[in-house]
């Protein structure tokens, strides 16, 4: 792991080990005390010991990821990643002590990437929070809207305020994330472009405000997951979620059958989703006189509202085991009962 000019954590070639794969070697200077994964509920946020929690998250200075991961570690230090591997690499290889990630939005759906991720990794789920999105229109001091000729920021953020943008008549030119955009238009002090960012961008990057809450629909929130080495030890005295992530055999109704696990004993649902396996994706099972069929073989991840403590969930999931070919919880916590 190797740090650019900007302080931003980037995946480094530098360290390969014996088989090939990427190794990731703290300097002297980026590695951690002995900070013990979190043990309780109230190991979740906050410091350890009076030591300031690092926190990972991917983007540039001034993205809303790094606002998350404030409000979810309100004393931590946050640490920018060029990726989300990059973060991922970074909690396993103790370079910080957590991660705060997206995993969908109101708007845009489903991160479907960072799902691929919690598979490959041997991270745990230990909390969440929701981020309410609030795009500003930035600009370098005394550029004024009408001198706005082009407007840079993130796909899904020009998309958001598509019709605030066609009302102003600019061209919208899509980079690689909003906090991006405000330090392109103000390194190169441009007076005719504007950046569609948040207002902790326009203070890191000396820009003016030139409209607040720019996005078509005031509901625009994102779901970000906290992610740490070590599990919380879950309780039954709070609200809880609890993610999990399972395969089935292929057939009629084995799906409905996985599901009503949770419903014979009156658990929640909050997500469903289905991916196909990114490894060996495709069945292929003998149907008889319809020959060899291809089926794509799908993996599940299902968030539900209980706790792993309490023996209703247990229950749940020994009897999901019965049926699944492969189930993996990949964390009980918390749920964010605040405003977003």
């Amino acid at each position: 792991m190797a740090s650019n000019h900007d302080g931003v954590f980037v995946a480094s070639n530098g360290c390969i080990n014996g088989a090939g794969a990427l190794e990731l070697r703290a300097s002297p200077d980026e590695t951690l005390p002995n900070v013990a994964g979190p043990k309780s509920v109230s190991d979740v946020s906050g410091s350890a010991n009076g030591y300031r929690l690092r926190v990972a998250y991917q983007g540039l200075p001034g993205a809303y990821s790094e606002a998350a991961a404030a409000k979810a570690y309100r004393d931590c230090e946050p640490v920018p990643c060029e990726l989300f591997e990059t973060a991922f690499d970074a909690v396993e290889c103790m370079l910080v002590d957590r991660a705060v990630l997206p995993i969908e939005n109101s708007l845009g759906g489903t991160i479907h990437r960072n799902y691929d991720l919690l598979l490959r990794h041997n991270l745990h789920i230990i909390g969440e929070v929701k981020y309410a999105v609030r795009h500003c229109l930035l600009a370098n001091s005394g550029v004024k809207k009408e001198n706005l000729k082009r407007v840079l920021s993130h796909p899904q953020a020009l998309a958001q305020c598509e019709n605030t943008l066609a009302k102003i008549g600019v061209v919208r030119e899509a980079v690689d994330d909003t906090a991006g955009a405000a330090k392109f238009i103000a390194t190169h002090k441009l007076q005719d472009a504007g950046a569609v960012a948040s207002s902790l961008a326009a203070e890191i990057y000396g820009l003016d405000i030139l409209a607040l809450d720019i996005q078509d629909d005031p509901d625009n929130i994102t779901r970000f997951l906290m992610l740490a080495r070590e599990p919380i030890i879950p309780v039954t005295h709070k609200p809880f979620k609890t993610s999990i992530v399972f395969s089935l055999e292929e057939g009629p109704g084995v799906l409905f059958k996985a599901l009503a696990v949770f419903a014979l004993r009156n658990i929640n649902l909050t997500k469903i989703e289905s991916r196909p396996k990114r490894t060996k994706p495709l069945r292929i099972t003998d149907n008889g006189s319809n020959g060899r069929l291809k089926y794509f073989d799908y993996l599940f991840f299902v968030d539900f509202e209980a706790s792993m403590a309490s023996p209703n969930a247990q229950n749940a999931l020994g009897h999901l085991k019965e049926l699944a070919t492969f189930l993996r919880v990949l964390g009980s916590y918390p749920r964010d009962m605040s405003e977003a």
